[in-house]
């Protein structure tokens, strides 16, 4: 094999750049764009015949390479971050980018995005406003509390907290509550951040109402009680409630700061949940300040949201971090009109999809995969395809032990492998994430929008997937 005649036969730049599909993405990109392209794959060209041991193999490289340069073109301009689909039965799915926003929710954020909006600007006033303006009432009247702000995630409501209640003083913790939050975050390191410093109480399993008594000083600047929302210790356990920690604050003038973690504001027990404490019960229990996300079991955007008395929010709001930390515009609009749907239980079940789909029934879950299942029939793909009970789970960190009844529609392939088809969902058009078991894939529909259906059954077929 000569590989010094391949090489002679890769085409030069200038003659790649006068092919005639390669000229047509210089008009509707750019030269500059189109030429690093050919660089990089003329480039991989030349090591690949560099490793090639098969003659033939090289030549096709060759031949291939203006359709490679067109591919890696369109690559550069085709939007990494896509939607998929959420066949995997886990509501909040940290990877999948946690709770969907509703569709109706979407078109209001999208004309605030087009657009020009009263973001810090009071229409009453014509003057300055506060970009906190547009959902602190809404907050207010939800929860109870006195006042309230957004940043942007939870343990950045952690540290602006610590840093205007606690900095360069002592805040007391369970040991049990020093949670790793995600990312290899911990509330030590977020602690440690804020400025304040960290107090150990108790051990892992039992924190008792006198080892917060014994340890207040002249120094203690507040107490910390963080919900254990992503995980649980079971068996030989005691911890103290929040109801408790309040009359010690009062007592020795120390405020109580809570926080919920995920954070929610409905009741999900009577859907057959196990118990979560609201953000309305912390506040009903005196705490101070309570923190919790957005994206969690409130079912709206990305943020840290935080409550409670107006004197520490108010403190909040002049402190520095605030903006460093302060949500964006598009936040701003999710967050008011997610919650304006909690000023009726039953609208925010029935419009915030994440609350949709965690107290969806088992019967209406049934017909949804009867649904699916019989597209899939119709298809004639080559495979076994059936209904089969699974369980969903709540994600997001919250509700860690939760399992909840479903259903999914599972395929076990006939020509390829379970493993090889699971790959190939996530390549389809539009991608499509899944768990497997026993040898099939398995589709938890209550994760899955009814929209997706005949979609899903069209790329099956017509992409060849299972081929």
């Amino acid at each position: 094999m000569n590989k010094n005649l391949l090489y002679r036969r890769i085409p030069k730049v200038d003659v790649l750049l006068e092919d005639e599909k390669i000229r047509e993405l210089t008009e509707q990109y750019s030269y500059d764009t189109v030429l690093e392209a050919v660089r990089e794959e003329l480039d991989k060209l030349r090591a690949l015949i560099g490793t090639c041991e098969d003659e033939a193999e090289g030549i096709r490289e060759i031949e291939q390479l203006s359709v490679r340069i067109q591919e890696a073109v369109k690559a550069m301009h085709t939007p990494n971050m896509r939607t998929v689909i959420n066949g995997t039965g886990t509501i909040l799915h940290t990877n999948l980018g946690r709770a969907p926003i509703g569709e109706r929710h979407m078109r209001h954020i999208a004309d605030i995005a087009m657009n020009y909006s009263n973001l810090e600007y009071n229409l009453e006033a014509g003057a300055r406003g506060e970009r906190y303006s547009h959902f602190e009432k809404l907050l207010c009247k939800i929860t109870g509390a006195e006042a309230a702000m957004a940043v942007n995630n939870n343990a950045a409501a952690v540290m602006l907290i610590l840093s205007t209640m606690g900095k360069g003083k002592e805040v007391i913790v369970s040991r049990g509550e020093l949670v790793e939050i995600g990312g290899k975050f911990r509330i030590p390191d977020v602690m440690e951040q804020s400025g304040a410093t960290l107090v150990e109480v108790g051990t892992t399993n039992k924190t008792h109402y006198t080892d917060y008594e014994n340890a207040i000083t002249e120094e203690t600047a507040a107490l910390l009680k963080v919900h254990t929302s992503n995980y649980r210790i079971v068996g030989f356990t005691d911890n103290v409630s929040i109801a408790e920690l309040v009359p010690l604050g009062k007592e020795r003038e120390i405020p109580v700061i809570e926080d919920l973690g995920s954070g929610v504001l409905i009741d999900l027990s009577k859907y057959g949940l196990t118990y979560e404490p609201t953000v309305q019960d912390s506040v009903r229990n005196g705490a101070d300040v309570v923190c919790f996300s957005g994206d969690k079991l409130l079912g709206g955007p990305q943020a840290g949201i935080i409550v409670g008395k107006k004197k520490y929010i108010d403190q909040m709001k002049k402190n520095q971090l605030t903006r460093a930390l302060r949500i964006d515009k598009f936040t701003a609009a999710t967050l008011e009109v997610v919650l304006q749907e909690y000023l009726s239980e039953e609208k925010a079940i029935q419009n915030i999809p994440a609350l949709r789909m965690i107290t969806k029934e088992i019967e209406e879950i049934t017909r949804d995969a009867q649904e699916l299942e019989a597209l899939l029939q119709q298809a004639e793909l080559p495979a076994q395809i059936q209904m089969e009970p699974c369980e969903s789970q709540i994600g997001g960190g919250s509700l860690p032990l939760e399992r909840i009844p479903s259903m999914a529609v599972t395929i076990h392939p006939e020509k390829i492998t379970t493993a090889e088809l699971e790959l190939r969902l996530r390549h389809m058009s539009v991608p499509m994430i899944v768990r497997t078991m026993n040898d099939k894939i398995v589709i938890d529909v209550r994760t899955v929008d009814k929209k997706w259906y005949p979609k899903i059954a069209k790329m099956l077929k017509e992409e060849e997937i299972l081929e």
